[in-house]
């Protein structure tokens, strides 16, 4: 009877069922549940110690009548926990989304619900127009939209560093370190990437270049590192500045967000910076090249159709074909963390 029922079900295909499409269509209800919950604190004011719906609700600010199912909605979604009455954290959410711990990566959902979470309903816009629908539809500059005081250069910055730990602390890991010296991190931001690979390779000195606002950001995180004398900012902007020069550069979650154009001019004027034998390291969600794998790859394409005015994300067969058309040899793509991967290339 069994081996019937086997073969029964390998011949006859399943039954066709919308439930993965109306899941997938409303997957905003539950993202937008865990956005708000890092908003308003819930995962931080839990860290501190269990609490009641009654005391959450009052500590939080949320109206009695809709606490109770915000609350078990975060359950369902195994993002909470409730024993006898109580509700805490999961352990995923104790240390990832503790505004506490280091380990922090709140800051990329902050702005995802600040900023993404409403840009993204034009997205039907953005498909037929081919146009930016963040502060850029009006006029706007996204940039200075997020420099615009040090709340939001700060908030932006942690959000950079939230979606790079994962790629910085496996690069620290996978790449070569122990046959260079010196390395630098292009568009650094706070300096999450240069603080893993410091700490991971005591040999190494570097540091990393961005805009001069973002100095001081950098150099309080590096010196709540303790990394301060093996780390240091260097000042500019990376189209009308040279970059500097170091064994190695590296450059992660930049190249998706221009056009083929200055993609190139990038590549070509971190070649420019190598000494000979120097390595560059791109690193971003690289689509795989058959382009049906990497999902989150392919919508951070679609995000950088919402955010900028021409950048695109790309397979690894691409980039190899970018840097090896300005100079680079021994090209090759190597997995990183999560979706991201880094394309090495030697001068």
């Amino acid at each position: 009877m069994g081996s019937q029922e086997s073969g029964a079900d390998a011949t006859n295909p399943r039954e066709p069922s919308p439930e993965r499409l109306l899941q997938l269509g409303m997957g905003f209800w539950a993202a937008k549940t865990l956005l708000s919950a890092v908003e308003i604190g819930v995962f931080t004011r839990l860290a501190t110690a269990p609490h009641d719906a009654a005391e959450l609700g009052e500590a939080l600010g949320l109206h009695p009548r809709s606490a109770l199912d915000f609350l078990d909605a975060l359950v369902a979604l195994n993002l909470l926990e409730r024993e006898d009455g109580k509700y805490h954290n999961t352990q995923d959410t104790a240390l990832f989304l503790d505004k506490a711990k280091p380990s922090y990566v709140g800051g990329l959902l902050e702005m995802a619900n600040a900023r993404l979470y409403p840009y993204w309903g034009s997205l039907t816009e953005a498909l037929r127009t081919g146009k930016p629908q963040n502060e850029a539809k009006h006029g706007g500059n996204p940039f200075d939209a997020l420099y615009r005081d040090e709340r939001s250069l700060r908030g932006f910055l942690q959000a950079m560093t939230a979606i790079s730990l994962g790629a910085a602390k496996a690069m620290a890991q996978k790449f070569p370190w122990q046959n260079y010296r010196t390395f630098i991190d292009i568009g650094a931001a706070q300096g999450a990437l240069p603080v893993e690979i410091a700490l991971a390779h005591p040999h190494l000195h570097g540091g990393g270049f961005d805009l001069p606002v973002v100095g001081p950001v950098f150099e309080d995180y590096v010196a709540s590192r303790g990394l301060q004398e093996r780390l240091r900012f260097h000042p500019g902007n990376f189209f009308n500045d040279p970059c500097p020069s170091a064994d190695v550069l590296v450059m992660g979650h930049i190249l998706h967000d221009w056009d083929l154009a200055q993609k190139m001019e990038l590549l070509a004027k971190c070649y420019a910076a190598l000494p000979p034998g120097g390595c560059l390291i791109v690193y971003d969600a690289v689509i795989d090249d058959e382009r049906r794998r990497n999902a989150f790859g392919l919508l951070m394409s679609l995000n950088m159709l919402i955010e900028t005015p021409g950048g695109f994300d790309y397979t690894g067969a691409q980039c190899c074909a970018w840097m090896k058309e300005v100079g680079f040899t021994q090209v090759r793509v190597e997995p990183l963390a999560g979706p991201d991967s880094m394309v090495i290339g030697t001068r």
